[in-house]
């Protein structure tokens, strides 16, 4: 059913605002399909964001022409098509630099046991719209050879648009038993976009939350990445959190709420967390891509809390070696999300050395470290130190005002002199004065585990005493051999 136009006079605006860049290209796939006697509607999210005023980047189809007809009508205008996902009656294909899929009419069948639908095409668009995750995602916009046609709405997704409400164009209950990645997409969109969940949708999501587990482990990770993405992943989060489904994709960051913060226990340590998560968004370059890798490491890296906790004689709470144990437990959670050895390695080291820092100095500012310690904590931070400098300063949550600008104005310290040591020496590979073969040479021996030692050696000098002159490297060489007799 198409819509009243001039009741939503200016959403249409907007939707036409955001995909008049993409006019000629709709146009032209238009032609070929109305060419062929075939329906052709823009879907989805491309429609909801367009209606949002958000990039429409990606574009998704749906039809009333079969995967074998689809393939027929692109080939020879698409630049690359691809049929991963032929069965579920799926094309993909580039065209100018943008990624399209065209899917025929849907109107499939849930066992309600896995995800996996029983695949039946469909022949009308109602009935492709109200299989959808969520009514904002279930308006269509018909494509002719003239370009941009009418809008079809059939489930009032615009008025959810326009509340910024989720909710399902089924009863949530049937929608998140067909599919219960639904509710974790749910948690995705409220970060994504700032909307909320209808009522009953936060109930059935409260209700459902351990049919996630039929879920499996790559696709839980893929929208917790697309939720931690997004302009507001604090927000997401709580909501997974609130409704019970972080319990069974991520229970580390729930089971924070059990213990209290030792910075003058002015926040749980959950509530910090979010604060830290929030506070690393902020500061991230607002012209690049969200640093996934710092988002993980600020949402995670006091897990190791609950199971440090330790109630001191003076009536304190002491949580030693947190980031030791919440550096083996990312770890652990993240190899069982099926993430990149890279993406493990880099956010359970960041979770390790975020508290490194608080030994620079004390409370009166003295007591800072030798040049040693600041070469190690370059060292040990590598490639991860722009991100551990923001992990670092988003740490900082205390309401005491003196105390977080001191805080801040050693870390500011800090980064000069990496800053003054890096103008003197190549802070980003310290490596030792003499190399492998050089060692072999002076000391006249063959390759081994010896020579390791010796350059090992080498090295601890060099972070003691900075770059050495040749010869000064030999001599400390040669001492140390003769030193093992």
């Amino acid at each position: 059913m198409p819509i009243d136009p001039a009741a939503n006079a200016p959403l249409l605006a907007a939707a036409m605002r955001s995909l008049s860049p993409h006019a000629p290209l709709l146009s032209e796939l238009g032609a070929l399909f109305e060419g062929a006697g075939h329906q052709l509607y823009l879907v989805g999210g491309s429609v909801r964001d367009a209606v949002l005023e958000r990039p429409v980047t990606d574009l998704d189809f749906t039809t009333d022409a079969r995967p074998d007809a689809i393939k027929r009508i692109v080939s020879g205008w698409a630049d690359g098509l691809w049929e991963t996902g032929i069965e579920f009656g799926t094309i993909g294909l580039t065209k100018r630099k943008l990624r399209l899929e065209i899917t025929t009419f849907r109107a499939d069948s849930y066992d309600q046991v896995s995800r996996n639908p029983t695949v039946e095409f469909g022949d009308r668009l109602e009935d492709d719209l109200v299989r959808r995750d969520f009514k904002v995602n279930a308006m269509a916009v018909g494509i002719t050879g003239d370009g941009i046609g009418e809008f079809f709405d059939p489930q009032d997704g615009l008025a959810d648009a326009t509340a910024g409400v989720l909710d399902t164009p089924s009863a949530p209950e049937v929608s998140f038993g067909d599919d219960p990645l639904r509710m974790l997409r749910a948690a995705r969109f409220v970060s994504q976009l700032g909307f909320t969940v209808a009522p009953r949708v936060h109930e059935a999501m409260q209700r459902m939350a351990g049919e996630l587990g039929r879920i499996t482990a790559e696709r839980v990770a893929a929208e917790l990445d697309k939720l931690l993405s997004g302009k507001d992943p604090v927000a997401g989060v709580d909501l997974m959190v609130q409704t019970g489904l972080g319990e069974i994709v991520l229970p580390e960051i729930g089971q924070m709420q059990m213990a209290i913060d030792e910075h003058h226990q002015h926040k749980d340590v959950y509530q910090h967390s979010l604060t830290v998560l929030r506070q690393a968004v902020d500061l991230e370059d607002s012209r690049e891509s969200p640093d996934l890798v710092l988002r993980w490491a600020a949402l995670m890296h006091d897990i190791g809390k609950p199971a440090t906790r330790r109630h001191e004689s003076d009536g304190g709470v002491s949580f030693h070696h947190h980031e030791v144990v919440g550096a083996k437990m990312t770890r652990k959670r993240m190899r069982a999300l099926k993430y990149s050895k890279q993406m493990v390695d880099d956010v359970s080291q960041l979770v390790y050395l975020h508290l490194r820092f608080h030994g620079y100095a004390d409370g009166t500012g003295t007591g800072k470290w030798t040049d040693s310690a600041v070469r190690r904590y370059v060292t040990d931070a590598g490639p991860l130190l722009p991100q551990l400098h923001k992990l670092v300063r988003a740490d900082c949550t205390t309401r005491n005002k003196r105390r977080a600008a001191r805080l801040q104005a050693n870390y500011d310290d800090l980064e000069q002199r990496i800053a003054e040591l890096a103008a003197k020496e190549d802070l980003a590979r310290v490596r030792p004065d003499l190399d492998g073969n050089e060692i072999m040479s002076i000391l006249g021996i063959q390759g081994g585990p010896v020579v390791g030692q010796a350059w090992n050696h080498l090295k601890e000098l060099r972070m003691e005493r900075g770059p050495l002159e040749h010869d000064e490297a030999v001599a400390e060489l040669l001492k140390w051999w003769n030193a093992r007799g």
